[in-house]
């Protein structure tokens, strides 16, 4: 566990950068310090490995005041990334990796081993290991800078926007990445951040903080959602966080309906005659294996024509028992019959159709449940 017992940070200019801070951060999970530029998060974060050192209040590690560990002792048992990596660039990046298990005496052979193992883990091939950082991209460069954080097995990393600096695909990539290396390490990590969906996606809990280095609130990221603790939180956090809050709501209650299906061997007549059965012009398309195709409307094609012969079209799934409602509303919003498909996680079978009615009836329940927490808070 990480404290923050009443922590300042005033510089001699008498700029207060971090204004008694009290935080906890729990063993095990990750803490998101977010908020604007200028509240103090970075020099929050960076309080916590002594880069910079509090003027007021103290920090525990586990109960141990920070300032009474050696800083280079305490910052080899914290890994540290960065938004740029801050790769040796002379180093190959299998030395890079192995960087603080030598610092700390292990031997070569046993360093060079756990950073190819730590490779490997952050999902790079080990040919990456041969190479020099300006041969790698963005996204690599920072996965490899996660894998040498983690080379000493710390039981705390800290990380200063260390995804800030690439690409929204690539970013999506990396956070995903940390969660499944989180789900299998239990590190405790605090991440910084000024972007509230990387804070909502990736924290356990997300700290909220003011300009001026104010703590404005800290919650788990649903209940953050639910009920802001105040204007500037609820204007931080966007007009848009009824939406973000499905992200928290399983997709499992939507109702389905199994009867919007064709398979692709259908002629075009054929579904024709089932479209208006079940009264809608859009059926999804499944092949033999019930996964999906895509949206046909058998209404715009020609009468002896088959649906191998349509061109797939755009559509949108969702993973029955593992999505969000946010998930199942984005798929929905993609397919051009406005309605979402569930499927099997194992094969991608399709279970059920999603229909606008259906996301309608939970979209007002989510709406009920929003209103009543911000009611209670």
């Amino acid at each position: 566990m990480i404290t923050f017992d009443g922590v300042t940070k005033r510089y001699a200019d008498g700029t207060i950068a971090v204004d008694d801070l009290n935080l906890e951060v729990p063993t095990g999970e990750i803490t998101v310090l977010v908020g604007p530029s200028g509240c103090g998060k970075t020099t929050s974060l960076r309080m916590i490995n002594r880069m910079i050192d509090a003027t007021g209040g103290k920090i525990l590690l586990d109960g141990v005041d920070v300032r009474t560990i050696d800083p280079p002792t305490l910052r080899r048992g914290i890994g540290y990334v960065i938004q740029q990596a801050g790769l040796f660039p002379h180093r190959t990046i299998v030395d890079n990796i192995a960087t603080v298990p030598l610092l700390l005496g292990w031997d070569r052979k046993r360093a060079r081993t756990t950073a190819m193992e730590l490779l490997e883990r952050v999902g790079l091939a080990p040919e990456m290991a041969r190479r020099y950082p300006f041969q790698l991209s963005g996204g690599q460069q920072q996965r490899v800078g996660v894998a040498r954080a983690l080379a000493a097995d710390p039981p705390v990393l800290l990380m200063d926007e260390p995804f800030s600096a690439v690409d929204p695909v690539v970013r999506t990539s990396l956070q995903e990445e940390l969660l499944r290396l989180q789900a299998e390490l239990n590190k405790t990590i605090v991440f910084v951040t000024h972007d509230i969906d990387e804070a909502i996606k990736l924290g356990d809990r997300v700290a909220v903080l003011r300009v001026g280095g104010r703590l404005a609130q800290v919650a788990a990221p649903a209940a953050l959602l639910s009920a802001p603790a105040d204007e500037f939180v609820t204007e931080f956090l966007g007009r848009d966080r009824g939406i973000r809050r499905l992200s928290f709501m399983p997709a499992d209650g939507l109702r389905l309906r199994s009867d919007l299906t064709v398979p692709v061997t259908a002629d075009a007549s054929a579904a024709a005659r089932t479209a208006a059965a079940v009264q809608t012009p859009w059926l999804a398309v499944v092949d033999a294996k019930n996964r999906p195709l895509g949206w046909v409307n058998p209404a715009e094609l020609p009468e002896d024509g088959t649906l191998a012969e349509v061109r797939p079209l755009p559509y949108g799934t969702f993973v029955l028992g593992r999505d969000s409602l946010r998930t199942a509303l984005d798929a929905a919003l993609l397919s051009p019959s406005g309605c979402a498909l569930a499927v099997e996680a194992d094969g991608g079978a399709v279970v059920g159709v999603a229909t606008r009615e259906s996301l309608d009836e939970a979209l007002a329940e989510a709406a009920s449940e929003v209103g009543s927490a911000s009611h209670d808070g």
